[in-house]
């Protein structure tokens, strides 16, 4: 599905799957907020729409946060930025009439000319990459293209949840890094994504004596 999207627009899977951004953050997120040296990522801004127009905003709730900035993730942004350099675009802000706020963004329309809207790119480029990796499939001539909750870019966020969980990751830590106000609400969001007890006391076992590389002590090995 990364692969079917346009070459600059590819990123975004990396940073919706690596940092568990929301899409209007993914779209907000301008260059001098990623801090390439310290290995985190600032989120700070978003692009909504407000009275019919496109405007910078702060996160849902207002809500700054940092996000752990991965290795992998930070060399994907540094090789984006190289092939595709952050455009000047100037929003108001949180309203039509606010102040002119100018940032670099790092996703833009494939013109160049402005910040990207949810409903086009869902429609002309990120539904069509669902199609392409077969999520879902070619809709009708005529008729729109499959829709579910589970079919859209908040489906990277919640990838981004299912590998900090199962890696071991403490739901506040999570909650904090996704933005939410609540680690409860965390909590019953995930909670289905949170590996076994069971589970976990398998992979803590077999870690221990994988690493001692043990080796069988049963009746074939006793002295005559």
């Amino acid at each position: 599905m990364r692969a079917a999207l346009p070459a600059q627009h590819r990123a975004i899977v990396d940073l919706g799957a690596g940092c568990g951004l929301r899409q209007g953050e993914i779209f907000g997120l301008p260059a001098d907020e990623i801090r390439f040296d310290t290995g985190w990522l600032h989120v700070a801004y978003q692009v909504k729409v407000s009275g019919g127009k496109l405007v910078f905003a702060p996160p849902k709730r207002e809500k700054e946060r940092d996000v752990p900035l991965a290795d992998s993730v930070a060399r994907t942004l540094r090789d984006h930025m190289a092939a595709h350099p952050p455009v000047a675009v100037t929003l108001p802000w949180q309203r039509p009439d606010g102040r002119p706020v100018t940032k670099q963004l790092l996703f833009v329309r494939p013109d160049g000319r402005g910040a990207l809207r949810r409903t086009d790119f869902n429609t002309h480029f990120w539904k069509p990459a669902l199609v392409a990796a077969g999520v879902i499939p070619k809709p009708v001539p005529g008729e729109r293209h499959q829709a579910a909750r589970e079919h859209g870019m908040h489906a990277l966020r919640h990838f981004y949840a299912s590998v900090l969980l199962d890696a071991g990751e403490n739901i506040k830590a999570l909650s904090t890094y996704l933005g939410h106000t609540d680690p409860g609400f965390t909590l019953r969001v995930y909670t289905h994504l949170l590996p076994s007890s069971e589970g976990r006391s398998r992979k803590a076992v077999d870690s221990v004596f994988q690493r001692t590389g043990s080796a069988p002590d049963g009746p074939q090995t006793a002295q005559p």
